[in-house]
């Protein structure tokens, strides 16, 4: 366990968050496609709004996910380790999102834009 960040306050952080997306979520209501009911347009406004609000509910899923990994990093005491090279994570990059699982250099390697 690395002694020179402050593991509470990032666990407090991390749970923090995870309150929030857990009380915020709601179930994605399907679409009524009833064509009696509602015109061609609003059919295909529900649709898209029915497709954003899926895509965002898979992204606060994925960082529901990370923030679970985070914790259990804690608890076994590899938080604030990168995951590629295990090398310490900057603590800025970490007061910035406690979730992140690698340093700044792995983050640029997987993601070469």
């Amino acid at each position: 366990m690395r002694d020179d960040i402050d593991v509470k306050y990032f666990r407090q952080q991390l749970e923090k968050r995870l309150d929030e997306i857990t009380a915020g979520q709601k179930p994605v209501e399907p679409v009524d496609l009833d064509q009696a009911r509602v015109g061609r347009l609003t059919r295909m406004d529900a649709m898209q709004q029915q497709a954003m609000t899926q895509a965002a509910a898979r992204l606060l899923s994925l960082e529901k996910q990370r923030i679970r990994t985070a914790l259990d990093r804690m608890a076994s005491g590899d938080y604030g380790y990168c995951i590629g090279c295990e090398e310490e994570i900057a603590e800025g990059r970490l007061r910035a999102d406690p979730s992140h699982l690698t340093c700044i250099a792995c983050a640029r390697a997987a993601d070469p834009r």
